[in-house]
C-alpha cells in the first residue's frame, strides 16, 4: 500500500536554515501531488506564520498547527477542530512562571502575547516573521473567555530541562509538553499532539494509518512520526527522533524532505 497523504513538520525539516523552502523540495511536494497525494504542514507555528508556506507550497488542504490544537483549511483559515487550554488553568501555569522571571508567550488565535519584550521576543520575532504583543498577562486571560491554543517557555535549553519536572508533576494530567527547539518548552492542552490531530486528519480524509508519512526532526514530531505508517526522521533529528523512525532522510540544508518523497512516494 501506497503513501497517499505526507505530513511535514515546518522549523528544520521543511524549512533550510534561512526558513527558505528550497527548489527541490518544492518540486518533490508539486510531483506527489500531481500523483494524488496528500502533503500537509504539522507545526507548532500560529497559523499566520505558517500560510505564507502553504501558499509557496499551493497546499489548500487541512494543516496541523499548535503541535495539534488547532486543524485548518491552509489557505481560507476554515478552522475544522480546536482544543485550548482553559483560561483558568493558562492562569495558574503563567502565574507561578512570572514569580520565577521565565520567559513567557501566549497563543490566542494569531495573536502572541509577552510580559515584556526582551532578547527571546525578538528573536522569535525574526524566526516567525510574526509580530508580538505587549500585555498584562494575567489581566489579558482575566478577560479572554476562549482560551490559550499554546503557552511556550524561552530560555536555556538546561534551565528549561531543569523547569520541566515540577511542570509536569504539577500539570502533567492536564497539559501536553514538548519541545520542537532545544531553547522552547511548549505547552498545549493534555488532549492533542501532532500524532493525535494526524490521525483525526487521516481519518477525516479517508486515508488509513498505513499509508500515511511523517517527517519531523524534534520532540514535538514524535507522536506523529511513530503514528504514521512511515515514520522519516530528518538526518538533523534529535537522537530520540532517529531512534523513533523507520529510516532517516538526508538534513534540512541537505533537501531531505524531497529526499523522502524521491525515494518513498515518487514513482
Amino acid at each position: 500500500m501506497g503513501v497517499r497523504l505526507i505530513a511535514m513538520d515546518l522549523d528544520d525539516t521543511l524549512l533550510r536554515n534561512d526558513l527558505t523552502i528550497s527548489s527541490r523540495v518544492v518540486s518533490a511536494i508539486r510531483k506527489a501531488r500531481e500523483q494524488g497525494v496528500m502533503a500537509t504542514i504539522a507545526t507548532g507555528r500560529t497559523p499566520v506564520s505558517m500560510k505564507r508556506y502553504a501558499q509557496q507550497l499551493e497546499i489548500d488542504v487541512p494543516v496541523i498547527t499548535f503541535h495539534g490544537a488547532l486543524i485548518q483549511q491552509a489557505l481560507s483559515g476554515e478552522i475544522l477542530f480546536r482544543r485550548a487550554i482553559s483560561n483558568r488553568l493558562a492562569t495558574a501555569i503563567v502565574s507561578g512562571l512570572l514569580a520565577k522571571g521565565i520567559h513567557i508567550q501566549i497563543y490566542i488565535g494569531d495573536h502572541i502575547f509577552v510580559q515584556e519584550e526582551n532578547e527571546w521576543s525578538e528573536g522569535y520575532t525574526r524566526l516567525s516573521s510574526v509580530p508580538i504583543e505587549k500585555a498584562e498577562l494575567l489581566s489579558l486571560l482575566a478577560q479572554n473567555t476562549e482560551g490559550v491554543e499554546k503557552i511556550l517557555l524561552i530560555g536555556e535549553e538546561a534551565d528549561l530541562e531543569a523547569l520541566a519536572p515540577s511542570l509536569a508533576a504539577a500539570y502533567g494530567e492536564r497539559i501536553h509538553l514538548t519541545k520542537s527547539k532545544p531553547y522552547f518548552l511548549e505547552m498545549t492542552d493534555i488532549s492533542v499532539n501532532k500524532g493525535i490531530a494526524l490521525n483525526a486528519l487521516a481519518q477525516r480524509l479517508g486515508i488509513a494509518q498505513e499509508e500515511v508519512m511523517a517527517i519531523g526532526d524534534s520532540f514535538n514530531d514524535l507522536e506523529m512520526i511513530r503514528y504514521a505508517g512511515l515514520g522519516v526522521a530528518m538526518g538533523n533529528a534529535r537522537p530520540e527522533i532517529l531512534e523513533a523512525a523507520d529510516v532517516v532522510t538526508t538534513t534540512n540544508e541537505e533537501d531531505g524532505v524531497a529526499e523522502a518523497i524521491e525515494k518513498y512516494v515518487l514513482k
